[in-house]
């Protein structure tokens, strides 16, 4: 089993679960020196999925993680976040993990919120241009999710506290440094480093230059703007990783190619998987498919729900971050919210009785057939309550481990067969 990560609280906030590395073997476990594990295991896990450049002139990535190589200092690693919305999104998740994680392993993270750069739009994974939004609309947007980032971080901090030294945890709005700057000293100063061929040859701007809508010079734009980003974050606060989606790989090839113009220097990125709908579409507000990290825009269930119609394979590459999401959002929901969850989920009401069995909690649910078929079904692993899988039918349901401690449990039945029993007397 592995590591549980982010949990849901009743008012809708993410944040990391207690004693995140009880699930993994010693030689796996994200220590302070053991830091230049973290890459690979995090990439066997699915959560990195590639690095850029794996090789630079004068260092490797792996070794600039690894703590034990004499004069080597915590890093620096950013990933940007575009305030096009009020809220986060469940397309948000992997790259939270990453930066905690890198954050717990002793490094420093930067959250940047894009206040400027939204209002331009990233073309990336787009088949046309993002409605405009107004300086107000977006500066908006930037400090709900400024404070959304920094509620995760608060979260993440108090639930995984271990005595370790932790790196910190950042949140910077980049519209703090384009206010600043006049458009023709920027694109002196700027604009000569980047060249049109190799702009041009991004996948995300061919694709758009192919498209029938075509490209804007503002979305054009962007990944000079996103270079830029990084460049500034190197030079500020001597950032040499990017992390981003895999489809931002284009727009962190451009702050490569900058910075080591700029400066001679090596500088990487790392992209992350994204988690898409069951079609295969990407997440998003743009797409009209988006699962709120907000409660006041996803509820606890409907965030639940989102992650068991996933298919198996789909679901695998985030559940090493949301083991446990279904079962804390189930504990931690209000009276009114449980009667909600109780009209669209199969439901059993069952009363407890000492020394109550896996196998007669299964059958008074009416889960599994009578007879040696049902015993089967928990025998060879058919059965889990909690998520915890249970194969002993004559086991007795312990409150605390298979009874929520509002008196409910989930019980699932083989792959897709869920039910919340409500125990009446506990």
């Amino acid at each position: 089993m592995v590591a549980p990560i982010l949990r849901c609280i009743s008012w809708g906030r993410w944040f990391c679960t207690p004693n995140p590395l009880t699930a993994l073997p010693s030689g796996l476990r994200e220590t302070h020196s053991g830091a230049k594990g973290l890459l690979a295991v995090q990439k066997a896990r699915g959560l990195f999925k590639e690095f850029f450049p794996e090789k630079g002139t004068k260092v490797e990535l792996p070794e600039l993680f690894d703590r034990s190589i004499a004069g080597n200092f915590p890093q620096t690693i950013y990933c940007g976040f575009d305030p096009t919305a009020d809220s986060l999104h469940v397309g948000h998740l992997l790259a939270l993990l990453g930066l905690f994680h890198f954050q717990r392993a002793g490094h420093n993270v930067i959250a940047l919120v894009g206040g400027a750069t939204a209002r331009l739009g990233d073309p990336s994974g787009r088949t046309k241009e993002r409605e405009a939004l107004d300086a107000e609309h977006v500066g908006s947007n930037a400090r709900a999710l400024r404070q959304g980032l920094e509620t995760l971080a608060a979260n993440h901090r108090q639930l995984f506290a271990s005595g370790q030294t932790w790196g910190s945890f950042t949140v910077l709005d980049n519209s703090a440094w384009y206010q600043k700057q006049h458009l023709v000293d920027f694109l002196a100063a700027v604009g000569g480093h980047f060249r049109m061929g190799t702009l041009l040859s991004r996948l995300s701007v061919q694709t758009r230059l192919k498209s029938p809508e075509g490209m804007s010079l503002s979305e054009f734009f962007y990944q000079v703007l996103q270079a830029y980003d990084f460049y500034y974050l190197f030079q500020r606060y001597g950032c040499r990783v990017q992390l981003g989606g895999s489809d931002q790989l284009g727009n962190i090839t451009s702050g490569y190619e900058f910075i080591h113009k700029m400066t001679g220097e090596d500088v990487f990125g790392i992209t992350l998987p994204l988690i898409t709908s069951t079609t295969g579409a990407k997440l998003g507000k743009s797409a009209g498919n988006a699962v709120w990290l907000s409660r006041d825009k996803t509820s606890p269930f409907e965030l639940y729900q989102f992650f068991v119609r996933q298919p198996d394979n789909s679901v695998e590459r985030c559940t090493q971050a949301l083991y446990h999401s279904s079962i804390d959002a189930l504990e931690l929901m209000s009276d009114q919210e449980l009667k909600e969850l109780f009209k669209e989920a199969s439901f059993s009401e069952l009363v407890l009785d000492p020394g109550t069995s896996v196998l007669d909690t299964c059958r008074k649910a009416n889960a599994i057939p009578d007879g040696p078929r049902g015993y089967r079904m928990i025998t060879e692993g058919g059965v889990s309550i909690n998520h915890r899988q249970v194969t002993n039918p004559e086991s007795v349901l312990v409150i605390g481990q298979h009874i929520l401690k509002n008196g409910l449990s989930l019980l699932k039945i083989g792959k897709r067969n869920f039910y919340i029993i409500k125990w009446l007397q506990l």
